[in-house]
């Protein structure tokens, strides 16, 4: 039996289905307009006690999804259960279909209780990197007129449609006007588009004048898509995040109609602080006749003994901002009473992903702190090659080469804590989760004679087996005429001999749906065959997270290893 929550006002209604599921997107609008989802098809309700109108009859389990993403665009594209989006006056409602008539399917065996027979076999369309992709589509429905109502279909511009493409971002501009950004498979490319419904003819109008295109000669575009464009008070020229002609993210201003010179605008960017390429300021400039152009720096006047790096965001109108700032390329956790004439061992803590910052000065609490003030160890991080908020140059610098630069870097980072005095070099261990796994995992084959130690927790093991959103913003696709070759030669397995060289644990929860147990497995394979001695634990029934009484125990697991690695009572 499945639950869904709706909510009403103050009011939670419990919607129960037997042998369906039903998902809502929980955005009402004047709490009277509902739309919600129910086996895979859009459902609108004029008023809480009115009869649902079924908008969508083609809805299939893991083929057809209306309404809601299927497992590749809410993992990596959408970020939510919900692809629907109210119009700002609830005239209109979008929603996305999803074809995965021809994606693969991932199939893992799911043990439930210890008395059920045979266990659960769950299936889930998911395209791996060079797979069959789903096919995407954009409605919007006229809900003025219910129980009637007209869903019109919003096409891609040529040069998307030409090709496999993707939905990136929905952004309501006013009840009568949407923005859709679209992006090529290689994700290098996209175009956003200005669409207004047109009351005489009661169609939706995206004209070519009102696009605008982003494209990458180094890379993939954004941090990990589109950014997501803040439109002025006008609701036609916005402000938009991607870099300039010299790799920097900056906030530039947009202009997508004729503006009146009374109009004021206000631009935000950054400049490269020198001489250190990972810090930043922050300008404000005046758009409009009556104001002079000169840019103000609203950053420079801050402590830049504390800080070097800013970074900014609009308010909804773009009449405020707010400035953050971060510091380091590196940062290390310190035991209490931490005194430089001994010496500590130290474990590196690594994610290492693209456009990912292990580096900044946000306060947690962490098994991180519990080994620095417990256990005396120093827990380092560091942010090399290929993380983010430090230009293009660096973000991009593994752009078809995942499993190169990013480990590499992290080996450099710790050669130098190995030199200084307070570190015992001969106690150097490694860890991370997901593509921090996957970093570790490499890492440690590399030979590089550094670390005694390390744990990967659910990691990737071959870019083949991860999903292809993800994978080919990176990587290309993997066939022969494209990046094949660096697909093959970023593998874990291929370094199995040398792993001989270190202790390693390797843990996976034999139900993640998103970085399979099959790339653990793969890693064990061929530690077996290379007659490797290393650990091993599996979570059984746990997902990519390992949560629940499970995470206790991992990280206790994973404790005692780092604690026997360093010789620890």
């Amino acid at each position: 039996m499945m639950f869904g929550e709706m909510q009403l006002s103050k009011t939670v209604i419990v919607i129960r289905c037997k042998r369906s599921r039903i998902y809502s997107n929980s955005d009402f609008y004047h709490n009277v307009l509902q739309a919600y989802v129910w086996n895979n098809n859009v459902y609108i309700k004029a008023s809480p006690t009115a009869e649902p109108v079924q908008i969508t009859e083609n809805g299939v389990e893991n083929k057809i999804f209306n309404g809601i993403p299927d497992w590749v665009y809410e993992e990596e594209m959408f970020g939510t259960h919900s692809a629907l989006w109210w119009s700002p006056n609830g005239n209109f409602v979008a929603y996305a279909a999803f074809n995965d008539t021809e994606v693969p399917v991932i199939e893992y065996s799911f043990y439930s209780e210890d008395t059920l027979q045979y266990p659960k076999t769950i299936r889930i369309p998911y395209p791996k990197a060079g797979a069959k992709n789903p096919t995407v589509q954009l409605f919007i429905v006229d809900t003025k007129l219910l129980p009637h109502f007209r869903s019109a279909e919003i096409s891609p511009p040529a040069e998307i449609k030409s090709g496999d493409h993707y939905l990136s971002v929905v952004t309501w501009v006013t009840d009568e006007r949407i923005c859709l950004q679209w992006l090529r498979r290689i994700q290098n490319f996209s175009v956003l588009t200005v669409c207004d419904f047109e009351s005489a003819t009661e169609n939706w109008s995206c004209p070519q004048e009102k696009q605008h295109t982003e494209e990458s000669t180094t890379g993939w575009i954004g941090r990990f898509q589109p950014s997501v464009p803040h439109f002025a008070p006008d609701n036609a020229t916005y402000y938009k995040v991607f870099s300039n002609t010299v790799g920097y993210k900056h906030i530039h201003y947009i202009n997508g109609s004729q503006v009146s010179n009374k109009e004021l605008h206000v631009l935000l960017f950054a400049l490269p602080f020198p001489p250190h390429p990972g810090c930043s300021t922050y300008y404000c400039r005046k758009m409009g006749s009556n104001h002079p152009n000169s840019p103000k720096c609203v950053s420079c006047d801050l402590n830049q003994e504390r800080c070097q790096y800013y970074s900014v965001s609009f308010s909804k109108d773009a009449q405020y901002y707010q400035l953050d700032c971060h510091d380091l390329w590196y940062q290390m956790i310190l035991p209490p009473h931490f005194d430089l004439s001994k010496k500590y061992p130290l474990l590196l803590d690594v994610y290492a992903g693209p456009c990912s910052q292990k580096v900044d000065y946000s306060f947690r609490i962490s098994w991180a702190t519990y080994l620095a003030s417990t256990e005396q160890i120093i827990v380092a991080s560091f942010d090399g090659r290929g993380s983010g908020y430090q230009g293009d140059e660096i973000l991009h610098a593994i752009n078809r080469r995942l499993g190169t630069y990013e480990v590499e870097d992290q080996i450099a980072a710790a050669r130098t804590f190995s030199e200084m005095g307070f570190v015992d070099k001969d106690r150097i261990a490694i860890w991370g989760w997901s593509y921090g796994g996957y970093v570790t995992s490499m890492v440690l084959g590399s030979g590089s004679g550094v670390f005694k130690c390390g744990i990967a927790v659910a990691p990737v093991s071959r870019w083949q087996y991860y999903d292809s959103i993800y994978t080919e913003r990176y990587m290309g696709l993997p066939i022969a005429s494209d990046n094949l070759k660096n697909y093959n030669s970023s593998t874990v397995m291929a370094r199995a001999e040398k792993f001989k060289e270190v202790e390693y644990l390797l843990i996976h929860g034999t139900a993640d749906d998103n970085v399979h147990f099959q790339q653990a497995a793969q890693i064990s394979k061929a530690l077996v065959d290379a007659e490797v001695d290393f650990q091993a634990m599996w979570y059984t029934d746990k997902d990519h997270a390992i949560a629940g009484q499970a995470h206790k125990h991992i990280y206790t697991h994973m404790s005692h290893f780092i604690k026997q690695c360093f010789s620890l009572p």
